[in-house]
């Protein structure tokens, strides 16, 4: 039992409060991880979605003039480069590309380098009428390397205008910077969040752990003779309840054990000596009989006849303890009776001269019910019978004893047979134990009158084996009545 406590809960890997606290951690780490990467696409998003607005409105507010009349772009057919320059930022593109297939960097030197889409990507664009895309966007880069978001405009449509696309990009590195500030942020409130909670956490931790701390300090200190401690069940926390509980029930489990096996090796030492005083005494008979005739009473008929007399009556009850403890042991390992349809009124006519020759001169009455059947062990019916009627015979009168024998249906499920007697009865302090083993009430009863006291036992073996019962009942000079109750199924 003291193994319990080798787990320590307190310190050290094996620790479930450390355990707890790293796991707890551990996801809650995972979890703002999680939102962090979130918060920072989210923002990444949102972000590029409102520079694309701005591009937008910057691109629609370029003159139409400069546009419808060719001031911008000398490339494409009687378009001319503005004559004063685009109000335009620094780190802003500004290409265009005409219907014939001619890309134009408009800034060119002076600004940002434009990304260039594939010719097949500017026709898809040329084939769309002019309308507004608010916050449609592509993050492209440059021949320079440089990442820029950019935003596209169809010409197709306009009055007076050739056609073409225009597009407007700015740099995403102040962008990303400001994600990246705004992503250190979050990751550092998170470790010092973190940190904090560590702190009252492992608090709060000890604390609600403690009703698990005392019970294993309680489990340590038991041990084989202290059993009958128990745990306290109700400490405010559903699973502390029930495991306390559950160590309660297996203590009781174990204490129940533990007590069963006490009773049982009592009731072998008991067996062993009331086993080796019963064969003792037929023994010791026969040994000084042989003794006498060793001595010359063999030569004299008279003695010999005697001793030879007594031998084999001593020999006979050896035999028959020794069946009895056959069959006792038998029928502990429980095997299953050999059950077959019987009639148990047939079997009571059948052995019903037999018991007759047996009482001698008592008076017999049968009650018998007519149809009691069921399945049974004919042959063990039989004992069950038979040590019922001659423990009657044995504690009634010779002359005035009588003995009834009673055979009904309780129900449609049970039947019960009851053997009465007339004999000086059971004290009450018996009725308890006729059923053990080699028990008997007058402990002076002499071998010629009285048993082993192994019939009773043997008749409760068999009658449970059967999935019966079998009590006493007497009061003192009224008799006893033993009754046998068995399934009718």
């Amino acid at each position: 039992m003291r193994g319990f406590g080798q787990v320590r809960l307190s310190g050290g890997r094996r620790s479930l409060k450390a355990q707890l606290v790293s796991r707890t951690l551990l996801i809650l780490a995972v979890l703002l991880g999680l939102i962090g990467l979130l918060q920072y696409f989210v923002m990444q998003n949102f972000m590029y979605r409102n520079e694309a607005d701005k591009l937008e409105a910057q691109l629609m507010s370029v003159p139409k003039e400069l546009v419808w009349n060719g001031d911008l772009f000398p490339q494409a057919p009687g378009i001319r480069l503005p004559r004063s320059p685009l109000m335009i930022m620094g780190d802003t593109s500004f290409a265009f590309f005409s219907p014939g297939g001619a890309f134009t960097d408009v800034l060119g030197e002076s600004g940002l380098a434009a990304p260039r889409l594939t010719d097949a990507e500017y026709k898809q664009w040329l084939r769309q009428r002019a309308k507004p895309r608010t916050g449609n966007y592509q993050v492209l880069k440059n021949a320079e390397g440089v990442e820029q978001l950019v935003i596209f405009r169809s010409l197709r449509g306009l009055p007076g205008n050739p056609g073409g696309v225009l597009q407007m990009g700015v740099e995403t590195g102040p962008l990303q910077a400001v994600l990246m500030r705004q992503l250190t942020t979050f990751g550092v409130l998170s470790a010092l969040a973190l940190c904090a909670g560590l702190l009252v956490y492992s608090r709060v931790l000890r604390r609600t752990l403690r009703p698990l701390f005392r019970m294993v300090k309680a489990v340590e200190g038991v041990d084989a003779g202290n059993l009958a401690e128990r745990f306290p069940a109700h400490q405010g926390q559903e699973e502390i309840d029930r495991l306390a509980q559950s160590f309660n029930r297996m203590l009781q489990r174990l204490e129940a054990s533990f007590e069963q096996e006490r009773e049982a090796k009592e009731q072998m030492r008991r067996f062993i000596a009331d086993a080796s005083h019963e064969l003792r005494t037929p023994l010791t008979s026969i040994h000084g009989f042989v003794e006498v005739l060793l001595r010359g009473a063999a030569d004299r008929p008279e003695q010999l006849y005697s001793a030879l007399n007594s031998m084999h009556g001593e020999s006979r009850r050896i035999i028959k303890l020794v069946e009895d403890l056959l069959l006792l042991a038998k029928l502990d390992r429980a095997p299953a009776p050999a059950l077959a349809p019987v009639e148990l009124t047939r079997l009571l006519r059948e052995m019903e001269p037999q018991l007759r020759v047996l009482a001698g001169e008592r008076d017999v009455r049968f009650a018998l019910s007519e149809g009691i059947r069921g399945e049974y062990d004919a042959d063990q019916m039989k004992q069950v019978i038979l040590n019922l009627f001659h423990n009657a015979v044995q504690h009634t009168d010779p002359a005035g004893g009588r003995i009834e024998v009673a055979l009904r249906a309780r129900d449609a499920l049970e039947a019960e047979l009851v053997v009465r007697d007339n004999g000086g009865g059971l004290p009450p302090e018996s009725v308890p134990y006729v059923f053990d083993r080699f028990y008997r009430i007058d402990t002076s009863r002499t071998r010629a009158s009285g048993g082993a006291g192994l019939g009773l036992s043997i008749t409760k073996s068999i009658v449970e084996a059967h999935g019966g019962a079998v009590s006493a009942d007497s009061a003192p000079g009224e008799g006893a009545v033993f009754r046998v109750r068995l399934p009718l199924t």
